[in-house]
């Protein structure tokens, strides 16, 4: 039953099946409602995981400048135009911010960050600066992530703004979904090569290499039934290493989760037969 999935909905059938309401359709409060679950579901399953230690770094470069006014000054006389804000866990918007500031702006929130390891008394404070500004930073992988993952939040945060509108009708709701998908099904195909060419830009400033780190080989040793070949196979670099085992598990998640909330809500339509629909209010 749909009321199983999701909690608006189980309160509407509650109040239907209790006599609390005459009203069985689905008003457009109540669609907003439903509508705002379905960003905020989405948006919660694709920050999971991989994510929290990505968020977990740059949380780290914003607690760095937000424990004095000093250090905020420092960071907003080397950046303009943008503002780095607090990874909060119930202000996407927040998560969309921070990240931005830093894939257009690397190279000054570095400085910034240099700045503060110079002046500030603290050592664990002027340490953690420095730290990040010389490892994180310089780290070309992390450059990478940091452009896909700018991109992925990028086109959540453009369509979760539509969707909360309040005229938004949960028809255009979900078309707005299935266009998001589409999306995210080109960038599995096309935005790799798209993100490292941003990337290598970002480290041309940075004056840092454009290369992955090789992992460390584990040699297997071969079993007695196996030929010599078998065990002869193309080491996979270092670069594909990361497209698959990084960049294709976030696209593959934002697309597993915006499908399943897309066939929740044609379920919906399907068995609300008369939502408000923009058909409908013609």
């Amino acid at each position: 039953m749909l009321a199983e999935f999701d909690p608006v909905i189980q309160e509407h059938v509650r109040r239907i099946t209790s006599e609390e309401t005459l009203l069985h359709y689905l008003d457009p409060k109540i669609q907003n409602e439903l509508i705002h679950l379905l960003a905020s579901a989405i948006k919660s399953e694709i920050t999971c995981g991989r994510a929290k230690d990505f968020f977990g770094i740059i949380q780290r470069i914003y607690t760095t400048f937000a424990n004095s006014t000093k250090k905020w000054q420092i960071l907003k006389d080397n950046i303009t135009g943008l503002t780095l804000k607090s990874v909060s866990a119930t202000r996407w918007e927040s998560c969309v911010e921070s990240v931005k500031v830093i894939r257009f702006q690397c190279a000054d929130i570095r400085e910034a960050l240099l700045q503060v390891s110079d002046v500030d008394n603290d050592v664990k404070t002027s340490s953690e600066a420095k730290g990040l500004a010389n490892n994180e930073l310089r780290e070309y992988e992390f450059i990478v992530a940091i452009v896909i993952w700018y991109e992925v939040l990028y086109a959540i945060n453009l369509v979760s703004k539509h969707l909360q509108a309040k005229d938004m009708l949960i028809d255009v709701a979900i078309e707005k979904v299935q266009g998001l998908i589409s999306f995210f099904k080109g960038y599995r195909e096309t935005g790799f090569l798209q993100a490292l060419e941003a990337a290598k830009g970002i480290a041309l400033e940075l004056d840092i290499s454009t290369t992955f780190r090789k992992k460390r080989e584990i040699k297997r040793k071969r079993q007695f039934d196996e030929n010599p070949d078998d065990t002869n196979v193309a080491t996979q670099s270092a670069e594909e290493s990361f497209r698959i085992n990084y960049f294709i598990p976030i696209v593959d998640q934002a697309i597993s989760s915006l499908t399943r909330r897309f066939e929740r809500y044609q379920h919906y339509q399907k068995n609300f037969g008369f939502l408000f629909t923009a058909d409908s209010l013609r």
